[in-house]
């Protein structure tokens, strides 16, 4: 090979190496800035192949997707002075390249360790306004917009928009745990020992409503009862008195039979009576029709269950 053509051979390595040095490629999930010397030179942030200076110009990549950065927990002072430890995790994008270059260089960490600060200062200024049933509560979604809304308004001179901030657990100190606790604790047996109380009074109150109504009804039942018999044997009293005004000697035998049945009726009777008593004239001979006395029967001196 002659000299030209080794010189043609060179030249076309060197402008391939040169075309290859200055070519590359812009991914989607990437937006890149360009630096000459040093100095910035422009954005790009269309995916693609594009052009530089070979040997001049630098392309410095940055991720334009969605970053997460998550705070380990921190003892955050509420308003109402209790203690809460907060994990908190940021979602944050490189919105300007030029002014997140300008701002902490091309290491990633630069920017997570100011965001991790201006989180946790926002974190602890704006729960140090609530207090704890508020985070608890559905009012804490306002509250983590308003922490984001004030990290975002100072990481804007970063080049960073910071796309939300979220609370991922919050637990109360052991020490506060255990105290509170305690305190749901003695709470519920106050209730509990309450709930018994106002159940015994129940239940006095019931009884003794009870009792009275029981007292009223045997009172009513006895004046009732006493009021039935009374009715019942001034009835009886006055069919007696019909029945020997009608005919006085069927009266007395009649009531005179009713007396043998009521001392006999046992079987096992015994009788005290003096010689000259009527009242077993009827056992010893049948009354004779209007020969019957009208004065009734004569009822024995004395009865018992021993004996006949």
């Amino acid at each position: 090979m002659n000299r030209l053509g080794v010189v043609g051979v060179a030249t076309a390595a060197v402008l391939l190496l040169l075309t290859g040095l200055a070519l590359f490629e812009v991914q989607q999930t990437e937006q890149v800035l360009i630096t000459q010397f040093g100095m910035p030179v422009k954005v790009i942030s269309d995916p693609g192949l594009h052009a530089k200076l070979p040997l001049v110009q630098t392309v410095i990549g940055f991720d334009r997707r969605l970053l997460s950065l998550e705070l380990p927990g921190e003892e955050v002072i509420l308003g109402d002075q209790r203690r809460l430890i907060v994990d908190t995790f940021t979602l944050f994008r490189i919105t300007d390249p030029l002014l997140y270059y300008q701002s902490v260089g091309t290491v990633e960490e630069g920017i997570r360790g100011r965001l991790n600060s201006i989180v946790s200062a926002s974190l602890r200024r704006v729960l140090g306004n609530h207090k704890l049933l508020d985070v608890l509560s559905a009012d804490r979604e306002r509250i983590m917009a308003s922490i984001r809304d004030q990290v975002n308004e100072e990481m804007k001179g970063f080049g960073v928009s910071v796309q939300d901030v979220r609370i991922r657990r919050a637990d109360l100190p052991e020490e506060n745990t255990q105290a509170i606790l305690s305190r749901m604790q003695s709470e519920r047996q106050r209730i509990a020992a309450q709930a018994r109380a106002e159940g015994a009074e129940a239940s006095a109150r019931i009884r003794a409503d009870a009792e009275r109504e029981r007292t009223v009804i045997l009172a009513e039942a006895r004046a009732q009862g006493d009021r039935l018999r009374g009715e019942g044997e001034a009835e009886a009293t006055g069919l007696y008195a019909k029945a020997y005004s009608q005919d006085a000697g069927f009266f007395g035998v009649w009531r005179t039979m009713q007396a043998y049945r009521e001392v006999f009726s046992t079987g096992n009777a015994r009788l005290v009576m003096t010689p000259d008593n009527q009242f077993l004239r009827y056992l010893q001979a049948a009354p004779v029709p209007g020969s019957v006395p009208s004065s009734g029967p004569t009822p024995p001196a004395s009865a018992g269950a021993n004996g006949r």
